[in-house]
């Protein structure tokens, strides 16, 4: 991963309003102090934490999220801090926490295509220490040891299921003219009612543009496409597959906007475009913002299922949508499990919505 996901990543949580969060008032029981903004199996979550990143997150915006946008932005990076929270305890119990070596291993590998005040330059643009980001690469690091250890190690999908799925498909692998697997995250002024995924809704065109800066910073912060789109994108047609559009014939995308078309083109397997503008030719009327990503391309012709690029593709397609489920379904039981107190959520509620 480049440096400038990594030091961008080192203040987004992931898998995230502009009056800085003051005091909750006097510290209490009731509050776990005016400091605190939310407590997870004892562990305290700080106000000071949920500002850092929201700083982060909203830094180099010509317009910063005031009032309640604001203060929802505030509650979803406390919502994935105390889910971030969750797991480091999990790591805990499990034994999977880094270690120094591993970060340290980390660190050198990211560090390496850059000169020492290269490195120190670029800490210096994104304000960030060498224990912040040392930090981040921990959490990161022990993340991923332990989706592997209780997610990815346990996924098996057997050669009789990529048959039966190649039986039911197979005239989706009879290719008359070269394809384009793509997926998007689509963000408009006005979401419509239809959308069951409305976080961080924008109510115009400055608001929408907020939104998909702030998808694209994550998406450059190393954040997984699919969960994004699953978390913000407002096609209800295919947020919830995280975005997946499926295989496009190239005639189709010949026939899409301008930008769109030339910014796929450009595009390499894994590869997503930059924020591209949509506008409706014929109202010459914005109509909203979108990510599209290549996830692949293949040549016109039928691909049989002796054809070991079929197979992989099948297992892989598979495994990707059961592994992105079992992940939320783990999220979910963590949760459960959890004792969450989150008291800036609650002063929320308690003061009507504002937060102070």
């Amino acid at each position: 991963m480049e440096l400038s996901s990594w030091l961008q990543r080192s203040f987004s949580i992931g898998f995230l309003a502009l009056v800085v969060i003051g005091t909750f008032g006097c510290e209490s029981k009731q509050t776990g102090g005016s400091d605190v903004a939310a407590v997870v199996d004892g562990h305290k979550i700080y106000l000071a934490d949920v500002e850092k990143y929201y700083q982060n997150q909203t830094s180099g915006s010509n317009q910063h999220p005031v009032g309640e946008q604001a203060t929802t932005v505030r509650l979803n990076i406390l919502h994935d801090l105390i889910d971030n929270e969750i797991l480091m305890r999990r790591a805990e119990k499990l034994g999977l926490l880094a270690t120094d070596e591993e970060v340290d291993r980390k660190l050198t590998e990211i560090k390496s295509p850059f000169s020492a005040e290269d490195f120190a330059a670029r800490m210096k643009e994104k304000n960030i220490t060498l224990d912040d980001f040392k930090r981040d690469i921990r959490r990161s690091v022990t993340v991923d040891k332990v989706m592997n250890k209780e997610v990815t190690s346990k996924i098996n999908v057997t050669d009789q299921e990529i048959s039966d799925y190649y039986g039911a498909h197979k005239p989706e692998f009879n290719l008359i003219e070269p394809q384009y697997h793509l997926a998007r995250i689509f963000v408009t002024p006005a979401p419509s009612p239809d959308s069951r995924n409305q976080n961080n809704k924008a109510q115009n065109q400055a608001e929408a543009q907020k939104k998909i800066q702030m998808i694209l910073n994550r998406l450059e912060s190393g954040d997984d496409f699919a969960t994004l789109a699953m978390n913000y994108s407002e096609d209800s047609q295919t947020a919830s597959n995280g975005g997946d559009l499926g295989f496009m014939p190239e005639s189709s995308l010949r026939n899409t906007d301008p930008s769109t078309r030339d910014s796929v083109s450009k595009l390499k397997a894994g590869q997503y475009t930059p924020v591209i503008s949509i506008v409706n030719p014929a109202a010459k009327q914005f109509v909203g913002y979108q990510i599209v990503k290549l996830i692949a391309k293949e040549p016109a012709g039928q691909r049989e299922f002796s054809d070991p690029r079929v197979q992989e593709a099948i297992r892989s397609q598979l495994r990707d949508h059961r592994e992105q489920l079992l992940k939320t379904a783990y999220y979910e039981a963590l949760r459960d499990q959890a004792r969450v107190e989150n008291y800036y959520a609650e002063k929320i509620l308690a003061n009507n919505g504002i937060a102070k």
